[in-house]
């Protein structure tokens, strides 16, 4: 009898230090989820909070963060309000660049930031199932991949390994403005190559383009200066 009451007494213990154990992981679970996606409910609401944060990078002002406090409830999900597609240059970092926390950025990252199947795979992914609101192309001044693509161009050369895979992908959209005349070649290649991937991915068939036409995610371009750090939308 006595073993009984003992193995409900440590039943009923074991319950409540579970239950317990859900109320507490619970509000975590939902700050993960909801914290972020209700920051920014509309694309333009996103675009706003990326602006806002490289405003502040710019001037040297990002805000401050405890990263300790938040991986608990990271673990446990994730809502990031924006995608970018970045170029792989080291010298510049998403989430330092818009000021935003572990989390609020969903980062897909190639040299040249163009469009590849594996990275439509993942912008698809951040859209449709994390509920992205905003994905911008980031391109950047003195981007190596658009320098070798223009002078693959100009020159006919070809460049060893899979480096001329980069080249040959990125001509597509950089080759119309090598027949301008007048401006900075290299700004051009690099706008234009922001553009030529905005377009690719707003066009992109089953999800990204039904939900660009439906307003429920939008696609920008935007270019990231050196040498201020200022990210100018085009």
């Amino acid at each position: 009898m006595c073993d009984a009451r003992l193995d409900t007494s440590l039943s009923r213990r074991a319950l409540m230090l579970a239950g317990a154990g859900v109320l507490t992981a619970a509000p975590l679970h939902s700050m993960a989820q909801v914290q972020p996606a209700a920051a920014a409910k509309t694309p333009d609401a996103a675009l706003n909070l990326l602006l806002e944060g490289n405003a502040r990078y710019v001037a040297n002002q990002p805000r401050e963060r405890d990263f300790s406090a938040g991986r608990a409830s990271l673990a446990l999900g994730q809502a990031p309000f924006a995608a970018i597609l970045g170029c792989a240059d080291s010298r510049i970092a998403p989430e330092l660049a818009f000021d935003q926390r572990p989390g609020d950025l969903f980062v897909v990252r190639v040299a040249g930031n163009f469009v590849t199947p594996e990275g439509l795979g993942s912008l698809e992914f951040g859209v449709s199932v994390l509920g992205t609101k905003l994905i911008m192309v980031l391109g950047h001044s003195s981007c190596g991949a658009v320098n070798a693509t223009v002078a693959a161009l100009q020159n006919d050369n070809t460049l060893p390994g899979h480096i001329a895979d980069l080249v040959r992908t990125m001509k597509i959209g950089i080759a119309p403005v090598l027949n301008q005349t007048g401006g900075d070649l290299e700004q051009q290649a690099v706008i234009a190559n922001v553009r030529h991937n905005v377009e690719q991915l707003k066009q992109a068939k089953p999800i990204l383009a039904a939900m660009v036409a439906n307003n429920e995610v939008r696609v920008v371009g935007g270019v990231y200066d050196l040498a201020t750090g200022t990210v100018t939308l085009m």
